[in-house]
């Protein structure tokens, strides 16, 4: 398998793993141009973050973006892991494993990045469990958000 930063060319890809995440973590019905216009965003905007992609035998099987926070406290960015997707048929096969090994070998070849972070839905417990099993830890803060209806 090989990790490597996503193309233009997958773009289509990514949306479609995104509206299928949106449903399988979320039952939620994710709007195709409104999230076609964000994945474009993001892959014409580097500040804005980045999104990577394994592939096994030339086809796409899971996908991550990266967007990035400024530390005051660490005076670096934070990479966020977001958008983590991987087809049914992979998982459980290591594949978030080696997508978090490779950007924590990137992470440390950086200056300007302090580490990584994500977020994950309180009741994605498979999720929670692969995450833990990477090293991560939950134990330094909970999120809270608000969106305004759109």
């Amino acid at each position: 398998m090989k990790f490597s930063e996503a193309k233009l060319e997958h773009k289509d890809v990514i949306v479609n793993f995104q509206l299928a995440m949106a449903m399988e973590t979320e039952d939620l019905h994710l709007d195709k141009e409104v999230l076609t216009k964000g994945v474009e965003a993001v892959m014409s905007d580097t500040s804005k973050g980045k999104y990577y992609i394994v592939k096994e035998d030339e086809k796409v099987v899971a996908s991550l973006m990266i967007t990035f926070e400024w530390s005051d406290w660490r005076c670096r960015n934070v990479w966020w892991i977001q958008s983590v997707y991987v087809i049914p048929e992979m998982r459980g096969k290591g594949i978030f494993s080696l997508m978090y090994e490779n950007l924590k070998k990137e992470v440390m070849t950086k200056d300007d990045v302090a580490g990584l972070r994500l977020y994950v839905d309180n009741s994605n417990r498979n999720a929670q469990k692969v995450y833990a099993k990477v090293g991560m830890t939950d134990e330094h803060y909970i999120m809270y958000e608000w969106m305004k209806d759109f």
